[in-house]
């Protein structure tokens, strides 16, 4: 049992997490509801940002207990600043990807028509 999956309870011993893991090669080693791919800041958003309701999401991803649910939000308070951190890394990728991207042929002509349209006389 690593220690992320650890918790002391009231009696001073120690509860196996079974419902949160992180697996290296997974989905970047980030913490997952176990056994599958959907990761606990998945879950986070789909509630705290969507503002779907536990059995919504398990409604939507019926291979999800409502007890993972409710580990995922649980794990993602306890780690709020880690998962945070990694939701904002994952978006400045993006942004660098974006950037770092030459535009498809589409997206030129796109412009190129946007563009055209702004410069026609109407």
């Amino acid at each position: 049992m690593t220690e992320q999956n650890r918790k002391s309870d009231i009696s001073g011993g120690v509860m196996e997490n079974k419902h949160i893991d992180a697996v290296p090669g997974r989905c970047g080693g980030r913490a997952c509801v176990a056994g599958t791919r959907v990761r606990v800041w998945d879950v986070h958003v789909w509630h705290d940002l969507r503002g779907w309701s536990p059995s919504e999401i398990v409604t939507q991803f019926p291979q999800l207990s409502l007890a993972d649910v409710h580990a995922a939000l649980a794990y993602y308070h306890d780690h709020r600043d880690e998962i945070d951190g990694q939701m904002q890394e994952a978006r400045e990728f993006v942004e660098v990807m974006k950037s770092a991207t030459e535009l498809s042929p589409l997206q030129r002509v796109r412009d190129q028509d946007r563009a055209d349209a702004e410069v026609s006389p109407g």
